[in-house]
């Protein structure tokens, strides 16, 4: 099974709810139960790597063998150090095909706020059947992701280029230097803040027209890199038809209007709110 057929974003209906989203048993699985000699030597080696320090109580003998399965399809060549690591999932920069650096998430299986991924999941008939135990929602929640990163550069939104999804393995597109993360938006001073609001307010837009909404937008997971804004974190994103999207619509609007409205833009989140809403045709399909 390719990565493709693992995520197949299906032409249009950008808002439907059944897209399909394949959880079921992956490869990884499968090497992680068949115990090669060759998987457990790279087992070994990652995880006696002082960089790294996967732990085994974090992540499981499937995790390896994703990692394992991502080597061996070419997606990644060599890992380098962690990036950034919280209660849900580790980044690490890594080497990829042809001297690119890329950025390798990890979910923890043991995530300790998997009960907040599940309130993103749930009304979603994507995800009708998936159990609710911290496993069955981390492996749904990682290529949800992918998803989401895939429909979001669809629209027109800069995001992290989607590479390859295995289990609760994400590779995407590093954003930012090795040693030299892209800052925040509300880490940097902002040359411009009319401009900058309009980009985000842009982003919005195309989001919404696509038929999706961030969910935790803010000025935390706004990255600035080579002159761009890029917007990070975006696994929790929903569809425009989940029960609860008009509320984190809403959400989004305040956090953004607040952020921007201290730098001295004229806004307020029901005018941001009401302009996506003007100006977005989202497809219902």
């Amino acid at each position: 099974m390719t990565d493709d057929d693992l995520l197949d974003d299906s032409e249009g209906a950008p808002g439907d709810e059944w897209e399909e989203i394949d959880v079921r048993d992956t490869e990884a699985d499968r090497i992680a139960r068949e115990r090669d000699r060759e998987f457990s030597q790279f087992r070994d080696q990652l995880k006696d790597a002082e960089d790294l320090k996967l732990e085994e109580s974090v992540f499981d003998e499937a995790t390896y063998a994703a990692i394992y399965k991502l080597v061996q399809d070419g997606h990644i060549v060599a890992f380098g150090g962690p990036i950034s690591t919280g209660k849900e999932a580790n980044v690490y920069e890594a080497l990829g095909p042809e001297d690119t650096d890329v950025a390798v998430k990890i979910y923890r299986i043991n995530a300790s706020n998997f009960q907040q991924m599940r309130d993103y999941l749930e009304g979603d008939p994507r995800f009708e059947g998936i159990r609710g135990d911290k496993k069955s929602v981390v492996l749904t929640w990682t290529p949800k992701e992918f998803s989401n990163l895939q429909r979001a550069r669809a629209a027109g939104v800069r995001v992290p280029e989607p590479i390859a999804v295995q289990r609760n393995v994400l590779v995407m597109e590093l954003i930012g230097e090795e040693d030299d993360h892209a800052p925040t938006l509300h880490d940097v001073a902002i040359e411009n803040p009319q401009t900058a609001f309009e980009v985000v307010r842009e982003y919005m837009r195309r989001w919404y027209d696509a038929g999706l909404v961030h969910g935790d937008l803010s000025e935390y997971n706004i990255v600035v890199y080579e002159g761009e804004l890029v917007v990070i974190d975006i696994g929790q994103a929903v569809t425009i038809h989940h029960p609860n999207a008009g509320d984190f619509l809403e959400r989004d609007c305040e956090n953004v209007a607040a952020f921007f409205s201290r730098l001295g833009v004229d806004v307020d989140g029901d005018s941001l709110c009401g302009y996506i809403h003007e100006n977005a045709d989202p497809r219902e399909d």
